[in-house]
């Protein structure tokens, strides 16, 4: 594909900004009925299957981590969610906007990555009620 084709993606599909690849495994965790769908399908039309959920039992290639300030504390879902993932693999995790109902505050967000041994590595918008995060897992 070209880089104005990829681009052109990335305006289209905003799964295209979460550097995805067919035939990845990204398991879902956090999913309710307030998650962005078209991004869902974004993500499944980019790696060519259904996002496995949180039940899956083998390793992920990433995870998506919907998380909202109500959900419980943010380190243990990370570090959860650490324990799922192939080497290299990234955590995308995917907060409500500023203003949203269940908005996570950024230093938060910092604190609890940092406290999972995560470095953040990319901030992005990824729907009109939805930030993500990509943090990149510890090497073991």
């Amino acid at each position: 594909m070209s880089a104005t084709a990829d681009h052109a993606e990335e305006r289209t599909n905003p799964a295209g900004k979460l550097g995805f690849s067919p035939g990845q495994v990204v398991q879902e965790i956090g999913y309710d009925d307030d998650v962005d769908q078209d991004l869902r399908e974004g993500i499944e039309s980019v790696i060519g299957q259904e996002l496995v959920d949180e039940d899956y039992d083998d390793v992920a290639d990433a995870v998506v981590l919907w998380f909202r300030d109500e959900d419980g504390d943010l380190t243990d879902a990370l570090v959860d969610a650490i324990g799922l993932l192939d080497e290299g693999g990234d955590i995308w995790l995917l907060t409500p906007k500023t203003g949203r109902d269940g908005y996570v505050e950024p230093s938060d967000v910092s604190d609890a990555a940092r406290t999972a041994g995560l470095t953040s590595t990319k901030s992005i918008s990824v729907g009109k009620d939805w930030s993500g995060v990509r943090l990149a897992a510890p090497k073991r």
